[in-house]
């Protein structure tokens, strides 16, 4: 765990701002998930921490050239009877995995596998069996690696930005309010440009709705921590000018036309002197209460709609889509619960707020643009709980999977992408099927184990005993919090340069291969579904 020598700085700090809350844990360790040198910002599963191989049955066939050869040629089939969609895309939905790097992607491919008692290495994640992938270039203007802030302007508007900005071009630097409130230095997102083509959209994520990356569907903000009215102020600017994220989700548009919001951050939109459905007291000081101006809107404009906080809220709206036009579901007062801790009487899954969100918006006949996050995938990497890290990324492949279910490939363009990278790294010379989440089964050259998975740095350094590397063999790795080794101290591990992965199918899929810009990503969505302003598949 951070030691308090780490997080007592922090704390100290956060409790004198008036009007706020006591701080928690969570929000000491989000004070370093992501720093820069400009700023700073469901259910239990048991494994085993063993470094032994898990059974072999079943992979007796894998020792005959027959079983590889009839693997291949069974592959070769099945990609030789692909054939280019190029219908227009009705729907479009996009899944982002925050910090879901390549080498996440394997581990927890391997995590899923082993999870149903098989060695892991040769399972695969939902998207895993989409007809066509490519690789993403995530770097942003002023920004070796990137944030999820430049990133999401990326592949949510089509123009990369600088770090720490939200649908802005790179006119405007981080944190510079004069700037932002220049409407030639505004951009809009893919959600907007459905929106104008009479789509409807909506945004689901385990993040605050107003976190960086669901903000880049319709916010215009020069620094991604401006949340509430609260953070505005804190940085000396005025909240009247520079409009703060929950405040242009609810009253700006394109915000204030989505059919559905769905995740966390109750706080931002409710006032200091309000407690929510949980007992959480909210962060504005302008006194508004957000979710009631919300509900006025939506009854102006003599429509349907919802407002939920827990999980039999959201299973009423599954069950009974009809009843509702407008969707607004926060589930906790901050980020939703990791999946392996949710409480499952109060928290939906993910997979659950993507059936609700399809169920909504597919009711408009000429479609829809759906964003959904796996933001806590991030999260846990930014701690190395690599246990929680795995474990967000196959509740994203399980949401995967159901939109994949509930849609038909025909006519709904399905992408599922990351951001950006982290430093965990996949190494040593583990045997088939070896737990994922244990020792490697081979000593360093100093006659102590390594895990498997590790990091280039963060919480998870060890500190060294009498000049000798920590030893990991007595530690426990089924604790879900435990920190995974890294080789350098930090508060928070950081994000990786690495590509990402794309993945895709339905029409136009076929354009999402190579090696591309991030920033392309949105114009050939837009192109398949012939929305915006660029070329398209309709003209």
């Amino acid at each position: 765990m951070t030691s308090l020598r780490h997080i007592l700085p922090v704390a100290l700090i956060v409790a004198v701002v008036a009007g706020r809350p006591d701080i928690s844990r969570a929000d000491i360790e989000e004070e370093y998930w992501h720093q820069t040198g400009r700023y700073t910002a469901g259910r239990s599963l048991d494994r085993s921490g063993s470094q032994t191989s898990r059974s072999s049955a079943g992979l007796e066939d894998e020792t005959t050239s027959a079983y590889w050869n009839n693997l291949a040629q069974s592959m070769l089939k099945t990609k030789t009877k692909v054939r280019q969609n190029t219908n227009q895309a009705k729907n479009i939905i996009i899944f982002l995995g925050d910090g879901m790097s390549i080498p996440t992607l394997a581990a927890a491919r391997m995590y899923l596998g082993q999870l149903k008692g098989e060695t892991g290495e040769e399972d695969e994640l939902h998207w895993e069996s989409f007809p066509y992938s490519g690789l993403s270039k995530t770097y942003c203007v002023d920004s070796q690696v990137a944030d999820s802030a430049c990133s999401a302007t990326a592949y949510l508007t089509g123009v990369k930005t600088n770090d720490g900005v939200i649908g802005l071009n790179a006119g405007v630097s981080y944190g510079d309010c004069e700037a932002m409130t220049n409407t030639s230095n505004h951009l809009s997102s893919i959600a907007q440009w459905a929106l104008e083509g009479g789509k409807s959209a909506g945004i689901v994520t385990t993040t605050r709705v107003t976190h960086a990356s669901p903000s880049g569907t319709y916010a215009r903000t020069a620094d991604r921590n401006w949340e509430s009215d609260a953070d505005v102020n804190d940085d000396g600017f005025n909240a009247s000018v520079c409009l703060d994220i929950a405040t242009q989700l609810i009253t700006t548009y394109p915000g204030q036309d989505f059919q559905v919001i769905l995740g966390g951050g109750r706080r931002e939109f409710l006032p200091t002197t309000t407690v929510d459905d949980e007992g959480d007291y909210g962060y504005r000081e302008d006194g508004v209460d957000l979710i009631e101006t919300w509900k006025q809107d939506k009854t102006d404009r003599d429509s349907s709609y919802s407002y939920v906080w827990n999980r039999s809220g959201l299973r009423q709206i599954i069950d009974n889509p009809n009843d509702v036009d407008y969707l607004l579901g926060l589930f906790e007062s901050s980020h939703c619960q990791y999946q392996l801790e949710a409480d499952p009487v109060t928290e939906p899954t993910l997979t659950e707020m993507t059936e609700a969100a399809i169920k909504i918006l597919q009711k408009n006949s000429n479609g829809y643009f759906l964003f959904v996050e796996g933001g806590r995938i991030d999260h846990a990497h930014h701690s190395t709980y690599t246990r929680l890290a795995l474990a967000e990324t196959v509740e994203l492949a399980s949401a995967v999977r159901i939109a994949d279910e509930m849609t038909d490939e025909s006519d709904t363009l399905i992408l599922v992408t990351a951001d950006h990278a982290h430093v965990m790294s996949l190494s040593g010379y583990p045997v088939r099927g070896n737990d994922i989440l244990g020792l490697s089964g081979i000593n360093g050259a100093d006659g102590l184990p390594y895990t498997t998975l590790s990091y280039a740095n963060g919480p998870g350094y060890k500190t060294p005993s009498n000049s000798t590397r920590y030893d990991l063999s007595e530690d426990d790795f089924t604790y879900v919090r435990y920190e995974y080794p890294a080789m350098v101290p930090l508060n928070s591990e950081t994000h990786g340069g690495d590509d990402v992965a794309i993945f895709t199918r339905g029409p136009w899929s076929h354009l999402f291969t190579g090696t591309l810009e991030q920033n392309t990503i949105p114009h050939f969505m837009a192109y398949a579904a012939c929305i915006g302003s660029g070329l398209t598949a309709c003209t």
